[in-house]
């Protein structure tokens, strides 16, 4: 936190999963799909209090096709009560399923808001919105080779889901409104500047469907 601080090498630096001792951790609250539990953390010398949303993590998939004027990308808007807003986002969903691997949660999921199927299957990134405070952590899926999901097989969507508006968008159009400030959305501001990212390095970040998560607790070896 000084400019005498030593200088890192990027390509040397890597989050450190690992949690430290837990003198005791109580649950204050349990919801339908979260909870908000206190914990007393051991710090190396000094005990401290934190209070956190526990969450099961969740996924986000950025549904790529070609257009005629380039990459599209499968946009929703949907209502979000806790910010009043109706927001365009990418399809996602919690990792609420026990057992089941992120990647088929996001085929899950893809299917059930935007009534497609993919052929081929990249992580595209990832992050966690606020590690301070939660638990969440998101990882980002690219997904091509599209397909429309049959009529008969299309899932009954409920609440907010009911909703929905779909459309595609223009990828570097995206990447100019992600610029502006124009979306609120975590999953759809960083999947667009990752997915432009990596298209302008010829796909060459991407990564295997079934890559290691070690970042999510659930999914360290």
């Amino acid at each position: 936190m000084s400019l005498e601080s030593p200088r890192l090498r990027a390509q040397d630096m890597r989050d450190e999963p690992g949690q430290l001792p837990a003198i005791g951790v109580r649950q204050l609250a349990t919801g339908a799909v979260f909870g908000f539990a206190r914990a007393r953390v051991d710090l190396g010398g000094e005990i401290v209090t934190r209070e956190y949303v526990t969450h099961p993590g969740a996924v986000a998939i950025l549904a790529l096709r070609p257009g005629p004027d380039g990459d599209e990308a499968l946009v929703i808007k949907q209502y979000r009560h806790p910010l009043g807003i109706r927001e365009w986002e990418l399809p996602a969903g919690l990792l609420d399923v026990p057992g089941e691997p992120p990647w088929e949660a996001a085929a899950r999921e893809l299917a059930e808001e935007a009534g497609l199927t993919a052929g081929q299957w990249h992580v595209l990134g990832g992050y966690a919105p606020s590690p301070g405070m939660a638990t969440e952590i998101v990882r980002l899926y690219l997904a091509r080779d599209l397909s429309d999901v049959p009529s008969s097989r299309r899932a009954e969507l409920s609440g907010e889901e009911r909703g929905i508006e779909t459309g595609w968008a223009g990828l570097d159009g995206l990447h100019d409104a992600v610029l502006a400030g124009r979306f609120s959305n975590t999953p759809l501001n960083l999947g667009v500047l990752a997915a432009v990212a990596s298209r302008d390095r010829g796909w060459s970040t991407l990564r295997p469907y079934d890559s290691p998560w070690p970042e999510h607790p659930a999914y360290r070896e």
